[in-house]
């Protein structure tokens, strides 16, 4: 197969011979070279963990002009239903966010009917784990009626076989959350813990 490449300089056009076989060789080495591209722990650590703690600093910052949680508003709430700030259902492999949106409009007129039905401004995203804390800041502040809490469960009819993944998981979102400032309200199968 004649292949050729145009040299800048000259704007001249070079014949070049490419061979499958020849070529075979040198993806080969990029591949495994490519593969080999991680770093010493000794000496980006140091780096790597005051990215993290500056960019976790500067989240927990935009999520403190959020005002702390009220409780006599979110613990007087017993179903999900009914549930207006975020709230996480966590899976093996991922987070679902459920956002229930402000409503736009100020009057009370019509509010849950079929004009303004309150499902439509729910919000449902499915996000990696590491992802967690930017699905939350993209959260609008009107979101929070009731301060800095999430309510967190987890999936229902889990396989017996993700449970202990569905732990891990959890776990993890939890320490997310308190990362970030937010309380975390539990809930189980038959509603708050």
């Amino acid at each position: 197969m004649l292949q050729g490449y145009l040299s800048p300089a000259s704007s001249t056009w070079y014949p070049v011979q490419v061979n499958a076989r020849s070529l075979f060789p040198c993806l080969l080495f990029l591949v495994l070279l490519s593969g080999c591209h991680g770093t010493s722990s000794s000496s980006a650590t140091p780096a790597v963990t005051a990215q993290q703690r500056s960019q976790a600093e500067s989240e927990r910052e935009e999520l403190d002009l959020i005002p702390p949680p009220s409780k006599t508003r979110y613990l007087s709430v017993h179903s999900l239903d009914a549930w207006e700030n975020p709230y996480l259902t966590i899976q093996a492999n991922m987070v679902t966010v459920h956002v229930m949106l402000a409503d736009a409009n100020p009057s009370t007129y019509g509010v849950g009917s079929m004009m303004r039905p309150i499902g439509a401004r729910r919000q449902d995203l499915n996000v990696s784990l590491d992802k967690l804390g930017d699905a939350l800041l993209a959260i609008p502040r009107s979101s929070w009626p009731y301060g800095r809490v999430a309510a967190v469960e987890e999936a229902h009819k889990i396989p017996v076989r993700a449970r202990a993944q569905v732990g891990r998981t959890t776990e993890a979102a939890m320490k997310t959350l308190n990362d970030l400032g937010i309380v975390v309200y539990e809930w189980g199968d038959n509603g708050p813990k």
